[in-house]
């Protein structure tokens, strides 16, 4: 920054915590406004190219002529991606400063969107979602940063949650998009609404940089070797989870090898980076009763949250509801997630995170809880209140246990971020996918084991089920004159309601599991809260004896 005569001199307590993070001046208020604006555009830009992708991935795969099984690459490469990339990116800002590493790779998105164009396919779209998935990660921090700029210095602790939330919007938002023009040309309309969003987000970062930061030589040799063992076990574990429920765990060898195949890259990384002098992540530090203890909490409540992603959406998408037909509801989900956003902050204190982390666990727990009384009659109306309530459980929950982990890292210093950054990217990311394969799986096995208690109540001697064969045979009469045809059918549109009242019980099942899933997580958090009272209080009591 520079003055009109001389240039800018920072002061001590504008310098940043960390390396690779801007200066944080004060700025007069219609500057502070730019960067708030910025940091909302980054946020929800982050996640809002992928979302397109996701939430219309099986139209996407009909489209281009794809099996399922193809199209789910994609969904899983982004994830490995986006939890792998903040590896490299910590150091990269450190070096090369934010503007490089983030314009950088925004003009990466805006080139791979155009390639998609040029050659749409599955090659393209899976370059399209490792690209995406580095740029999302670099965004993420981009807007926290962008929010340390605009907020007062006393309200600055709340980039962190505020920076961290608005990336949970990018879903939600993504089905308030009308199908039909992004699938217009091919789909080529959804490829445009990427470019543009990595070329607006490239001009308001040019147009109002942030403050500079202090660079210095960051990587090291051994950086890149870890790196690349621990993409390539993650991309690896990542395909398993995105492709097990589709080409179903026992069936497809190939599932276990990579799995199996993943295990000698993660040991071999940790092998090295146990050996290093500085290294890239501290283990001993990731290992650490505390550090896996929050890991679990984070882990456990993104896999929850895959109620909203998989759960509900696969619950209505069962019943012939698309994404036109989801419009308010994710509409509601949105403004609930603001919500969320806006409680976290008004609330936040350090004494308060497990609370808030308890009372989010408790949201969700009562949003899935009501989900479970579905039937095959409800729709996106029915559920408007209980994804309303797992929305704002989700930006509630996410921003104090980032601040929490954040505390016990800063205890340590600088040395831990990449750690920290890293075990934090990979629980929210995986834990979405591992929880959409899981519940997947569950749903799929309730639903056979539904069907087989269903069929087995289904007797031909028994009058209700006579009387509705006669009914499916008349409502076939006017199209289908042989009587025996006629009650063949009939019989086959009662298996069809069978099918789908055992669908709605499975997925009923999937919601109580979220729900109790939830509640175990609050109970869990709340023990570890009594547990540390009563250490403190013997303590006290020692030193007001002395």
């Amino acid at each position: 920054m520079t003055g009109a005569t001389e240039p800018y001199h920072f002061a001590s307590q504008e310098r940043p915590g960390f390396p690779g993070s801007p200066f944080t001046p004060s700025h007069p208020l219609p500057r502070r406004i730019g960067y708030g604006a910025i940091a909302v555009l980054a946020g929800i830009g982050s996640t809002l190219g992928n979302g397109l992708v996701n939430v219309n991935v099986a139209n996407i795969a009909g489209d281009q002529g794809l099996f399922i099984a193809e199209a789910s690459v994609l969904p899983a490469v982004y994830v490995a991606f986006t939890a792998s990339a903040n590896l490299m990116l910590v150091k990269g800002r450190a070096q090369f400063g934010i503007p490089a590493i983030t314009q950088g790779l925004l003009l990466a998105y805006a080139c791979a969107s155009l390639l998609q164009l040029w050659l749409p396919g599955l090659a393209t779209a899976i370059v399209g979602r490792a690209v995406c998935g580095m740029t999302a990660g670099a965004l993420i921090s981009y807007s926290v940063y962008a929010w340390m700029q605009a907020l007062l210095p006393g309200a600055r602790p709340l980039a962190l949650l505020i920076g961290l939330g608005m990336p949970q919007l990018g879903n939600p938002l993504a089905r308030l998009f009308p199908v039909e023009v992004l699938a217009m040309h091919h789909w080529q309309g959804l490829h445009l609404c990427e470019l543009a969003i990595a070329l607006v987000l490239l001009s308001v970062t040019l147009a109002l940089p942030l403050p500079p930061s202090e660079r210095s030589k960051a990587f090291e040799p051994l950086d890149l070797l870890t790196f690349a063992l621990l993409l390539g076990g993650m991309l690896l574990v990542c395909l398993v989870m995105g492709e097990g429920r589709v080409l179903w765990w026992t069936e497809t060898p190939w599932l276990g090898i990579a799995l199996t195949g993943s295990v000698p890259l993660f040991c071999a990384a940790m092998l090295i980076e146990t050996a290093r002098t500085n290294p890239l992540l501290r283990f001993e530090w990731i290992g650490s009763l505390g550090i896996l203890r929050f890991a679990a909490i984070a882990l456990l409540v993104r896999f929850a949250l895959a109620e909203q992603t998989y759960g509900a959406v696969g619950f209505l998408t069962s019943s012939g509801l698309y994404n036109d037909q989801l419009r308010d509801l994710f509409a509601i989900v949105s403004v609930a997630m603001v919500a969320g956003i806006v409680v976290g902050s008004l609330t936040l204190s350090q004494a308060r995170l497990p609370w808030q982390v308890i009372f989010a666990a408790l949201i969700i727990a009562l949003g899935a809880g009501l989900d479970s009384l579905s039937t095959d009659v409800t729709r996106p109306p029915q559920l408007y209140v209980s994804q309303a309530l797992i929305g704002f459980g989700t930006t509630l929950f996410i921003g104090p246990a980032m601040l929490y982990g954040f505390i016990q890292m800063f205890q340590r210093g600088a040395t831990h971020l990449v750690s920290f950054v890293v075990l934090f990217s990979v629980t929210q990311n995986l834990g979405g996918l591992f929880g959409s394969a899981v519940l997947g799986t569950y749903e799929v096995i309730a639903a056979r084991i539904h069907t087989t208690t269903l069929s087995g109540h289904l007797l031909a001697a028994d009058p209700q089920v006579a009387a509705r064969l006669r009914g499916g045979a008349i409502a076939l009469s006017d199209v289908v004159t042989d009587p025996a045809s006629q009650t063949g059918q009939g019989g086959g549109l009662l298996a069809q309601a069978m099918a789908r009242q055992a669908n709605v019980l499975a997925y009923n099942d999937v919601f109580r599991l979220v729900a109790g899933l939830a509640v175990a997580t609050a109970v869990y958090v709340a023990w570890l809260l009594i547990l540390r009272s009563l250490r403190v209080q013997p303590s006290a009591s020692t030193g007001a004896a002395a």
